[in-house]
């Protein structure tokens, strides 16, 4: 189970959405006091807190975790605005696992919610494949037939989310949603480009995304 502690509903429903789809527990908090009552009576398998909050801000709560026995060996991801590098340094010297800064995009809080958690639970490394197609997760390494594959971050969420759920078919408003975050506000034609831009990198594994004409893009062997 992941708590979230958000209180812009927004923000809040759609990492709650993306976590459940990627098959993730996770249950959300609007305040800290809310939180807190939650916590006395389950413990969750990582918590992520959101500085800025209406009664009880994130650093507080994050300290009042790790001064509990029963809380501090728990890890937590903090979401701090993208400017307050002081926020940052001060969630890390306190004991926080990482930390998002905001606008984060969907895809990118799962990769640092899996590393997190791979740290804790010392997973063995994790292998996608579709055809000659694998990723590994751990490394993030791409091989087409044994070839290494050069793939910028975003090429690679947007590969990464299709090996996943491969035979599903995702809008292109719902890749802007999960990989450039829900605040994008460019053109929906960024996620053909990038489309095109990683078949020419696939070789003969490009054939894998298919075009799902009026809808959107799903891989599939």
């Amino acid at each position: 189970m992941i708590y979230y502690v958000e209180d812009d509903n927004s923000i809040r429903e759609i990492v709650l959405y993306t976590l459940h789809s990627m098959g993730f527990e996770a249950q959300g908090f609007a305040d800290g006091q809310s939180f807190l009552k939650a916590l006395e009576e389950d413990k969750p398998s990582l918590i992520m807190l959101d500085v800025m909050l209406p009664d009880i801000d994130g650093i507080e709560l994050l300290k009042i975790l790790k001064r509990q026995a029963r809380t501090s060996d728990l890890p937590v991801i903090m979401a701090t605005a993208r400017d307050a590098e002081i926020e940052k340094i001060q969630a890390l010297d306190l004991g926080a696992d990482d930390y998002l800064s905001k606008p984060f995009s969907m895809m990118e809080m799962v990769a640092r919610v899996k590393a997190v958690l791979r740290r804790y639970k010392k997973e063995e490394t994790k292998l996608i494949s579709a055809g000659n197609l694998s990723i590994d997760e751990n490394s993030h390494v791409v091989k087409e037939n044994g070839r290494v594959v050069e793939l910028t971050f975003k090429e690679y969420e947007l590969l990464s989310l299709l090996m996943k759920h491969q035979g599903r078919v995702y809008s292109r408003e719902q890749i802007l949603d999960l990989i450039w975050g829900h605040d994008y506000d460019g053109e929906n034609r960024t996620v053909d480009v990038h489309i095109r831009t990683l078949r020419s990198k696939l070789g003969d594994s490009a054939n894998l995304i298919k075009t799902v004409r009026g809808v959107g893009y799903k891989l599939e062997v």
